[in-house]
């Protein structure tokens, strides 16, 4: 049975690796299994631009122990997926981590996320020049648009642009708009919210 998840696994890897059209999130919490795959089994696919590997680090006792594992792999794009925030994390290593995304808990009896959690997280974000997305207050309050802590959230970086070809907000030349959408990203000032031509 075992062997079989590795066939599966490395199929999938071959499929991504192949549609290099796309771009695809790999998203975990067993990060030391991610990190052997990726310096194994999976090593053909951690160099790939279009494939970015990423854990979940929703609090300190969990979720801060998986990015040491995620450094530690050879992957070409590394990826912290902050949700939901649970807490106050304190001081991030963001040594190696090329984005950093941000959101609350949803759906029934979700826990509240803190304003000042996630400032702290997109101020340390900014001192290390880590792309910042805020996606989601969570809980009552997710589809809230224009929230104070929102205003001034960075766009995706010009270093995703380069890895992915597509063109982000922040580097296309228009000046941003004071409007937040609903995901807390403040858009091209030209396009609110659309795909900027």
């Amino acid at each position: 049975m075992m062997e079989c998840l590795w066939i599966n696994i490395e199929a999938v890897a071959n499929v991504m690796v192949k549609a290099d059209w796309h771009t695809y999130q790999v998203l975990t919490k067993r990060s030391e299994r991610l990190a052997k795959l990726l310096s194994t089994r999976l090593r053909f696919a951690a160099s790939a631009p279009h494939i970015w590997w990423g854990v979940s680090v929703e609090d300190k006792r969990y979720g801060l122990l998986r990015i040491p594992d995620l450094q530690s792999a050879p992957a070409r794009v590394r990826f912290l997926s902050i949700e939901p925030l649970l807490e106050d994390l304190g001081a991030l290593e963001l040594r190696g981590i090329h984005w950093v995304i941000v959101g609350g808990e949803s759906g029934r009896g979700a826990r509240p996320m803190n304003r000042e959690w996630v400032v702290s997280i997109r101020e340390q974000c900014a001192n290390a020049g880590v792309p910042f997305f805020f996606k989601q207050w969570g809980g009552l309050h997710k589809k809230r648009a224009a929230h104070t802590a929102t205003v001034g959230l960075r766009c995706p970086h010009p270093f995703l642009e380069a890895l992915s070809g597509k063109q982000s907000f922040e580097s296309c030349g228009h000046e941003p708009s004071q409007q937040a959408s609903s995901s807390g990203v403040i858009h091209c000032r030209e396009t609110r919210g659309g795909a900027c031509q």
